[in-house]
């Protein structure tokens, strides 16, 4: 698995798997999960060179996700694509590890600004 994503909505992690081809990033397996405690059990198994998670979900939050992947001292690159557009939401996002925030609606132009300097190319 190369990329994880994290949403609670399938619809979501569709439209998201899509954004990631037409920002030309192919060949990249993507594993799912719905929610932060499914991730983090996925984790356990594998290495991925992304996570791509949304903030508001049941069970676990991606920000409470992104806390508990970097206190086991996983440092795997790691971004949210969020309706959640305040200034306050992307410091709390950055300052607790991620490398980028994603706001939707988004294009995949910004999918792969975002995800360039992480899988190169695309």
């Amino acid at each position: 698995m190369d990329i994880l994503l994290v949403d609670d909505s399938r619809t979501m992690r569709m439209i998201v798997q899509r954004a990631i081809r037409q920002a030309g990033f192919r060949g990249f397996t993507v594993g799912e999960a719905e929610n932060g405690v499914q991730a983090l059990e996925k984790l356990h198994g594998e290495q991925p060179k992304l996570i791509l998670s949304g903030w508001n979900m049941p069970e676990m939050s991606g920000i409470d996700f992104l806390k508990q992947v970097r206190a086991e001292q996983n440092q795997v690159p790691f971004g949210f694509i969020t309706s959640e557009a305040s200034v306050g939401i992307k410091d709390l996002a950055l300052s607790s590890g991620a490398m980028f925030v994603i706001t939707k609606p988004f294009t995949p132009e910004d999918v792969q600004e975002a995800l360039s300097p992480i899988l190169g190319g695309g």
